[in-house]
């Protein structure tokens, strides 16, 4: 696709996303960074996969918020910058594999957003479970939405998300096994991610109330303090992590 066309319809899409609060204003010009690289890359076949991961991740996110009913959740469902290269980012630079050789972009392309993908399935769709999820290394159980707790619904949703990405890829013309690929490297992305959420993951201890988080600072507005983990490990580079995990997999499979 004409550099010029790829950069239009991506600054295009992320200017509507941006209107609908699915993307803040960086996240909206990291979103048409991705987007231009996938479709220039790529082309239409591109574009099916992204949009399907786009589409896909940002209506179930959305449906799983309404359903619980939660208003202070949907501020949290605007992506930065920094969670939309953390997410896209390693896909992106997979789609550029294209030019050195044919198929293999759009391979590590379908392969990382799967990856994305199936975590952002597995996050939105193991909040509604009806039991609460348990830590993935330690078996104990933990309360809804903390960094490394799984759950048959949520991974199960994880596998969905992660499969319907390599569908699209499959639909538009890609070899049939990659759909099997992109499904398994994306739920095998999606344990990996609880796993260092799990073990590696930076804890944080609210100095006022006491209270644990993984935010650098807590919703009260207080500084917290490390107390496990590794410090610049935030669930953004849990995430980037996960996902370029995929894409060194992808390329193995390849």
């Amino acid at each position: 696709m004409h550099l010029g066309l790829a950069a239009a319809i991506s600054a295009g899409v992320a200017f509507a996303s941006w209107r609908l609060r699915a993307l803040s204003a960086d996240g909206a010009g990291a979103a048409t960074l991705i987007g231009t690289t996938v479709l220039a890359a790529l082309g239409w076949p591109g574009l099916a996969v992204l949009g399907t991961y786009f589409v896909s991740s940002t209506v179930v996110s959305r449906l799983a918020t309404a359903a619980r009913g939660n208003e202070g959740d949907a501020a949290r469902e605007t992506r930065d910058a920094r969670q939309v290269l953390a997410n896209g980012g390693f896909a992106a630079a997979g789609a550029l594999a294209e030019f050195r050789a044919p198929g293999l972009g759009l391979w590590l392309a379908t392969i990382g957003f799967a990856a994305a993908g199936g975590d952002t399935w597995a996050t939105a769709l193991g909040s509604l479970s009806p039991r609460p999820p348990r830590d993935l290394l330690t078996g104990r159980q933990v309360v809804a939405g903390r960094s490394g707790g799984v759950s048959w619904f949520g991974s199960s949703g994880g596998l969905l998300g992660a499969a319907m990405i390599g569908l699209a890829a499959s639909a538009v013309g890609a070899p049939p096994r990659l759909f099997l690929a992109a499904a398994l490297t994306g739920a095998g992305a999606m344990l990996l991610d609880s796993a260092l959420g799990s073990g590696l993951q930076a804890r944080f201890r609210c100095e006022s109330c006491g209270e644990e988080t993984e935010l650098r600072r807590h919703g009260c507005g207080r500084t917290t303090t490390l107390v496990r983990g590794i410090r610049w490990l935030d669930n953004d580079a849990v995430n980037a992590l996960a996902s370029g995990f995929a894409i060194a997999v992808g390329l193995a499979l390849w």
